[in-house]
């Protein structure tokens, strides 16, 4: 299948020098740097659930908590 994709100069340099030191044609040495990436590309990393734990602050008793000078 043709498609199009914009490859940064550096990684078309290397994957020149590579098919010319390989005798391999150009797309065949694309193919298989794309295949050997993918690979070791994994899927979204699992999120474990955030969990946090309660901690009495200490409120001064006679303070209320609707009025946050009295917080002080």
């Amino acid at each position: 299948m043709r498609t199009t994709i914009n490859i940064e100069d550096d990684v078309l340099q290397r994957a020149k020098a590579v098919a010319a030191k390989s005798r391999t044609p150009f797309r065949e040495v694309i193919n298989e740097a794309l295949r050997a990436g993918l690979t070791g590309v994994k899927g979204p990393a699992r999120r474990r659930p955030y969990h946090t734990q309660p901690h009495k602050m200490g409120l001064r008793s006679g303070r209320n908590l609707d009025n946050i000078s009295d917080i002080s």
